[in-house]
């Protein structure tokens, strides 16, 4: 369990880096999206293992540093690299960072993720806007003592992700590829990919993408009065919607595919919010 003391001595010490900037955006970058980086003006990078009580990414794709600067004119701080539950990490570590960006000032997340499609509607490429999750397979990234200073011990999770964020980002998306995707966006633990009676159950449930991330990060930036918006790349399908093997060469190979498109995506997107 980390202190709010903790959260406040790694947000001094990026307030000291990035002197005058002061991002009200932010924006994780999901596996093999760390390419909006090169869209940067007048960056600041700030590696993870430099900053106090900062994990470390561990996953390939996942560079680990904060990238503020202006992008689109505007003041943005970026994660290049996320943590996950699957490396190892107490889920308290992997959401370290949402609670540091409510000390920082930031008002809206922007959480993206690579997923494998589990609606036989999508295709590899697409992009879904998250309206909603499931993660009652996982433990809550609230349990524990409840730090008063963040938010209520019994936040209300109905609107999770912001409605008229959600909004804005479908349209831009449509914009751009004329297929914008909308749906629930299950979280599993990993590392392994979900088996395909896993899939057929998620199904039925109602989920549309299924990922390793996102939902703890999404409840933890909620639970701090931060506005969230989702967006999954689906990156492959997922097992048992084709007859293949699932494997992690997939996901960067469709990430690198689209990077143009998102980084159209996400410029115009932060410009109207």
């Amino acid at each position: 369990m980390f202190s709010y003391e903790k959260y406040q001595e790694s947000a001094n010490y990026i307030k000291e880096k990035i002197g005058s900037l002061n991002p009200k955006i932010a924006i994780i970058l999901g596996s093999g999206l760390g390419v909006l980086k090169e869209e940067f003006e007048e960056k600041i990078v700030i590696k993870y293992n430099d900053i106090p009580n900062f994990p470390v990414s561990t996953v390939e794709g996942h560079a680990g540093e904060l990238i503020i600067g202006k992008l689109n004119g505007k003041e943005i701080i970026a994660m290049n690299g996320r943590f996950h539950y699957y490396e190892g990490y107490d889920l308290k570590e992997t959401t370290f960072p949402e609670r540091v960006f409510k000390l920082l000032g930031i008002e809206k997340l922007i959480i993206t993720n690579a997923a494998g499609g589990v609606n036989k509607e999508y295709l590899a490429g697409d992009f879904m806007v998250i309206n909603d999750y499931l993660s009652f397979f996982a433990e809550s990234v609230l349990r524990g003592k409840n730090l008063e200073e963040f938010g209520d011990r019994f936040p209300d999770m109905s609107e999770t992700f912001d409605k008229d964020l959600s909004k804005k980002l479908k349209e831009v998306i449509n914009k751009h590829t004329g297929r914008a995707q909308e749906g629930v966006y299950a979280y599993m633990k990993g590392p392994t990919f979900e088996t395909p009676a896993e899939i057929r159950a998620l199904r039925i449930l109602g989920a549309d993408a299924v990922g390793m991330s996102t939902v703890p990060e999404a409840v933890v930036a909620h639970h701090c009065g931060i506005k969230c918006v989702g967006v999954s790349c689906i990156t492959n399908m997922a097992a048992g919607v084709l007859d293949e093997k699932l494997s992690y060469d997939d996901v960067k190979q469709t990430a690198e595919k689209v990077k143009v498109k998102f980084k159209e995506i996400v410029k115009e997107y932060i410009s109207i919010i």
